[in-house]
This record gives C-alpha cells, structure tokens and sequence, in this order.
C-alpha cells in the first residue's frame, strides 16, 4: 500500500479508534465465519463472497451502534467499506459486486434495527438472514445490471 493510501486510512481511523478496533473485529469474524460455511467462495466472486460481504457491514453495524448510534456508525460503515474498496481496487464488476453487497448488509441491518435494541443484536441474527438471502441471490453479469434487494456474485468460470 502507498504512503498516500495509508494516510487516507489513518484519516478515517484515527479520528474514531473505538470503531477503528471493532471494525478489525468485524472483519476477522465475518471472514472466519464466511469461510468456515462457504469455503469454495468465500474469498473469490461467490455466493459466498456475497455472505462475506453483508455480513462484515452487518457486524461493523452491530458493533459501532452497541458505542455510538446508529446514524454515525452507518456512516463510519458505509466510509470505511467504500475505502476498502478504494485502496484495493478490483476489476470494475468485482467492485460493483463488493459495494452492492455491502450496501444489503448495511441496510439489512437498519431493516432490522426498529424491532431489537441495538444493544441486544447478536451475530446469528445476521448470519441467518443472510444466508436466507442467499437463496434469492442474482448473477452480476454487465455494470448496468440493478438487483436492488438481492446479494449478487459473479459468475464461476
């Protein structure tokens, strides 16, 4: 990583430390998690890349709203998700794919949120749902492709 990109992260990070160190938790447990229950596409274009995906901006969700609320962890989320995908790029679908998918799970969560206090949320909660969603998931093929709603992966070659 460049010096240039490494101070655009620590421009996010520093200023929020506690959401800094619960999104690093985030991460390692929905990668874990997404491994463990899709190993053939969790870290590729799958379905399961999909899960991974909803799934850590569900737990970056759920853990920021147990210290802060709702409204700044979305933000913190939704900044913090899309600079992941800027400092290391991907092809132009893969992206698309990445950003959408992270987008389900933040709003997965905020669909959620009205019905349980944020501070009783627990990981199965996400994990079950999403992988509910799963079964509806669509095949992202051209840029101009729009599954509002739905997880989206691409194609195995």
């Amino acid at each position: 990583m460049s010096f240039k990109k490494i101070l655009r992260l620590l421009s996010l990070l520093l200023p929020h430390p506690i959401f800094a160190i619960l999104s690093i938790h985030a991460t390692v447990q929905a990668f874990t998690i997404a491994q463990k229950k899709f190993p053939e596409s969790a870290s590729n274009n799958g379905i399961g890349n999909a899960f991974r995906h909803a799934l850590w901006c569900c737990f970056i969700m759920m853990y920021c709203c147990k210290v802060s609320s709702p409204e700044k962890a979305l933000d913190f989320c939704k900044r913090m998700t899309d600079m992941h995908e800027e400092l290391f790029p991907n092809k132009p679908l893969e992206t698309k794919m990445d950003l959408h998918n992270n987008t389900i799970g933040m709003d997965y969560f905020m669909e959620l949120l009205p019905g349980i206090h944020r501070q009783f949320f627990e990981k199965s909660f996400f994990i079950d749902g999403l992988i509910q969603k799963m079964q509806n998931a669509k095949i992202l093929k051209n840029l101009d492709d729009n599954f509002k709603g739905y997880l989206v992966y691409l194609e195995e070659k």
